[in-house]
């Protein structure tokens, strides 16, 4: 996937003992266009409201996603690559570490099945059975689980565009050879957490009470059928020792829509039900 943009830094976080991290996308220059075909003010308002519902009439797609951290003068990526059913809500993502993300020792891509109000991940180690999954409940998470998989969940990052304040439209490009539209602005977690539909409002409603501000600055790629090609998101939390805000950047890439998303979740006796040691 290849998205012509500039460079642009990101930032961090340590959750769930995943070290989370990804490269955000940022935009090309604008055009003065814009006011008058409609890609702003209203138009890009009602184009990003109704970019969850959009992909829902896609029904799936591949995806890549990246986090990116940057702590203690060093900067990781964790990155993820798989399908996402977009009618059933169901996605299966395989998460890679990077060797220094969570020690020395190079460890094993984590398989994340992402489900409404759970996510389940197996070879997540810390006394885990290799055959076994463990089972979060994302609304638990003072995240909302938008990082601490090392993943943001697709359909959750096109319903946090539910909750735009405010946005501009930046100008044509591309995203994988296609063309797409750039807007950039700010969202709001609470916002977005009341127009969101069921599956996700748990979640981000934990994320809005959680994060250090609930204003998520964004940068996304919404192509003529109104899908979500790409978007950035910058999430900040309070963390570390001296309980300061942290920022983490979080990039999704959609592809491959209509590709084949068979995700079954895990029987109940898959499931790990012992204490899970932290890493």
């Amino acid at each position: 996937m290849v998205v012509r943009r500039h460079g642009r830094g990101g930032a961090a976080v340590l959750a769930a003992g995943l070290l989370l991290c990804g490269t955000p996308l940022t935009g090309c220059a604008g055009s003065g266009a814009a006011a008058e075909d409609g890609r702003a003010g209203a138009g890009a308002l009602r184009t990003l409201g109704q970019a969850a519902a959009a992909l829902v009439r896609a029904g799936s797609s591949r995806a890549r996603t990246s986090m990116e951290m940057a702590t203690g003068g060093t900067r990781v990526t964790i990155r993820g690559e798989g399908v996402y059913d977009y009618r059933d809500r169901l996605g299966r993502l395989t998460v890679t570490l990077p060797r220094d993300a969570a020690g020395a020792e190079e460890h094993r891509p984590i398989t994340e099945l992402l489900a409404p109000g759970a996510l389940f991940m197996k070879n997540r180690g810390a006394g885990v059975p290799a055959d076994k999954w463990v089972r979060v409940d994302t609304a638990t998470l003072t995240d909302g689980n938008l990082v601490t998989g090392g993943a943001t969940d697709p359909y959750a990052a096109a319903e946090l565009l539910r909750g735009v304040r405010e946005v501009r439209y930046v100008g044509e490009t591309e995203v994988g050879g296609t063309p797409v539209r750039h807007y950039r602005g700010v969202t709001d977690l609470a916002r977005a957490a009341d127009g969101a539909s069921a599956d996700v409002q748990g979640a981000l409603r934990a994320a809005a009470k959680g994060f250090a501000t609930t204003r998520v600055p964004f940068d996304a790629y919404v192509d003529a059928q109104g899908r979500l090609r790409a978007v950035s998101q910058r999430f900040s939390f309070v963390g570390g020792r001296h309980r300061a805000a942290v920022a983490v950047s979080s990039t999704t890439l959609l592809y491959d829509f209509g590709v084949r998303a068979d995700v079954r979740l895990p029987e109940p006796g898959d499931i790990y039900a012992g204490r899970i040691e932290e890493e």
